[in-house]
């Protein structure tokens, strides 16, 4: 079924979008399309600020849920690898090794840009690295001539600069120092990113997770999966629920044999508990 595309007028340049027959001679004029333009900008507006709402209402909630995943011993390790794009980043069995010590995971939003965000990863002692936490920051940084301190909200909380906001140009990725306890242990170092000779932007080869924090350009995407969907989302990527599929195994299979060697990391996805009979 093709659409109905309502076209400006024939002076104005604007591309023809299917054949509609009868409907091909929709015009609008320039009074109802500015009516139309500023109908679509109320509701870009009206869904930026139950966006933000909802992240601040969520806040609290957030907070009591971290005092719980606190207590599941590997829980960000495992919901890390039940997703299965983030999963693709952890490639290697070192960097599996050193997010099971990942204790800790918490998304600090920019409170003048909420888009803008912080993710601090924190870490008990490891053999890895000294830092008890990383982070991963990316940074508002207003256009010039739109700061936000001349930008008065509205009573929804939205500016002027909050509509007119584009990640690309907006955003500063910034980068955070591992201190490798090791160069045997330095996993950046041995598993680098690999780019294109002749397009740095495109890269090949992601190397290891923790290259995330070592470069500013090259893990956006997978720092917004993280925020985006792992996130908000952690206890059914925990349970290997994705999609409103249940990736656990069933109930009925047999357990897995324990591990010969205790220093292995053991991130299978948790088991459902069988009800007691009563």
């Amino acid at each position: 079924m093709s659409k109905t595309t309502g076209k400006r007028r024939a002076d104005e340049e604007e591309p023809k979008v299917g054949t509609n027959g009868p409907l091909d001679d929709v015009e609008v004029s320039d009074e109802h399309a500015k009516l139309l333009e500023d109908a679509q900008k109320e509701v870009e507006r009206a869904e930026l600020a139950i966006e933000r709402q909802n992240h601040i209402t969520l806040k609290q909630t957030y907070l009591k849920r971290r005092d719980v995943l606190k207590t599941i011993p590997k829980f960000w390790a495992v919901a890390f690898h039940n997703h299965p794009m983030i999963a693709h980043h952890i490639a290697h069995k070192e960097d599996s090794h050193a997010l099971s010590f990942l204790e800790d995971l918490w998304v600090e939003r920019d409170e003048v840009e909420f888009r803008a965000f912080t993710i601090h990863f924190h870490f008990s002692q490891n053999p890895f690295f000294s830092d008890t936490v990383l982070k991963k920051e990316y940074k508002y940084v207003p256009p010039p001539g739109n700061g936000a301190s001349s930008d008065t909200p509205s009573e929804d909380g939205i500016t002027q600069a909050m509509l007119d906001f584009d990640w690309n140009r907006d955003i500063d990725a910034g980068t955070c120092k591992i201190n490798w306890k090791d160069s045997s242990k330095a996993l950046t170092k041995l598993y680098p990113r690999v780019v294109d000779p002749e397009d740095a932007d495109d890269v090949m080869e992601y190397g290891s997770f923790f290259n995330l924090f070592e470069h500013a350009d090259s893990e956006a995407d997978i720092a917004n999966v993280i925020v985006a969907e792992l996130f908000p989302d952690a206890i059914n990527f925990f349970f290997g629920r994705v999609d409103n599929v249940d990736l656990l195994d069933s109930e009925d299979e047999e357990e897995d044999e324990d591990d010969e060697d205790e220093d292995e990391i053991d991130l299978e996805k948790p088991r459902k508990k069988k009800a007691k009979s009563s």
